[in-house]
């Protein structure tokens, strides 16, 4: 690693990159295990060391304080095997992001929570639907030591992207969604549900959040004119000619993200009855139309792809030809319609006024 800063600096620079290298292999082997879980131990030391390196480099000490320490008797520093306590994950991101709450950070929030939730569970099932949020935890680290140390410090020559089969057989979903909706899984999915549901719909569609991507063929005239098979093509970067093609291929591949919680779907009327039981509000089926018109969770009746919707909140029945909403959705509700100026903003009228089905 390049001189030019000092050695606890680069010291942390090294773990955070050799700890993002192993959390990348982990996640990357191939085998029935949750890979989840061990990318998480490993991404987290890497972000954590990343945030020490940025404090020390400030000249901060990222060390917990003794209660008391300061008033009048010098600041005294907690020890563990008489080594300075460092600040965990959780402590560095205030002390970093302060009062701002940006996507990157939710996505670390959520993640260092994960961890402590299956620490000593095993649910491989979960690895398909938490891609999306491992993968932004690894580009946003990757962004954030290239903006604070500089491009010499990136892991992007050091990675590839890992060889993928396509396809999920629609049994082994069925299986999965079965095992997901068990007892033994319930306060994993239902926290992955609560947070998720809380989100706003800028940060939940961030990818600085979640990373999700389709995987598209680089074609070129001539071999030699394609330097990589695959590439990530950002879409503020994008030509109007490659984002016209990648939106017919988004199309044509399009598949339908599944929430983890698939089992325990309601029906409108079930979302109704569950939202009288909290909010102080009059709220019937007309309020919950005009909030999913609001938050454009699924399309219009009559819609040519009436499964288009806003998966972690709601999910088209080709069988049955109609809508269910997930408890993300009945969450999300619970707090946007708590509110005078939120119900207001959502139905349209003030929330005292009389309320007639359509």
């Amino acid at each position: 690693m390049p001189r030019g800063l000092p050695q606890v600096v680069r010291e942390n620079l090294e773990k955070c990159q050799s700890a993002a290298l192993a959390a990348v292999e982990s996640y990357n082997r191939p085998g029935p295990r949750f890979r989840t879980a061990q990318y998480l131990v490993m991404i987290v030391i890497a972000w954590t060391a990343f945030f020490h390196a940025v404090f020390y480099r400030r000249g901060e000490r990222p060390w917990y304080r003794k209660r008391n320490s300061g008033a009048g008797t010098g600041v005294r520093y907690q020890k563990i095997d008489g080594e300075p306590r460092h600040w965990d994950l959780s402590e560095c991101l205030k002390h970093y992001f302060g009062d701002q709450n940006p996507p990157e950070r939710q996505n670390l929030e959520f993640l260092l929570k994960l961890r402590n939730k299956i620490e000593h569970r095993h649910l491989p099932e979960l690895d398909a639907s938490l891609y999306g949020e491992c993968q932004a935890a690894l580009m946003n680290l990757e962004e954030k030591v290239v903006s604070e140390f500089g491009a010499r410090y990136a892991l992007q020559d050091q990675l590839a992207v890992s060889l993928q089969f396509s396809r999920t057989t629609p049994a082994e979903k069925k299986r999965a969604a079965r095992i997901l909706a068990s007892d033994s899984a319930k306060s994993v999915t239902d926290y992955i549900e609560r947070f998720r549901g809380r989100l706003a719909p800028t940060v939940l569609n961030s990818m600085r959040y979640s990373f999700s991507v389709f995987l598209v063929p680089k074609v070129a005239n001539r071999r030699s004119a394609a330097d990589a098979a695959v590439e990530f093509v950002p879409v503020d970067e994008a030509s109007e000619p490659e984002l016209a093609r990648l939106e017919k291929l988004n199309v044509l591949i399009r598949e339908k993200k599944i929430p983890i919680a698939n089992l325990n779907r309601r029906k409108p009327s079930q979302v109704v009855d569950e939202l009288k039981d909290v909010l102080s509000f009059p709220v019937n089926v007309s309020v919950h139309t005009a909030a999913w018109k609001h938050f454009k969770v699924r399309p219009k009746g009559g819609s040519a792809r009436p499964d288009r919707t806003q998966t972690d909140f709601c999910i088209y029945d080709e069988v049955h030809g109609d809508y269910t909403y997930t408890q993300a959705w009945i969450n999300k509700l619970r707090e946007a319609l708590s509110t005078t100026e939120g119900y207001r903003e959502i139905v349209g009228r003030e929330p005292l006024c009389e309320l007639g089905d359509p």
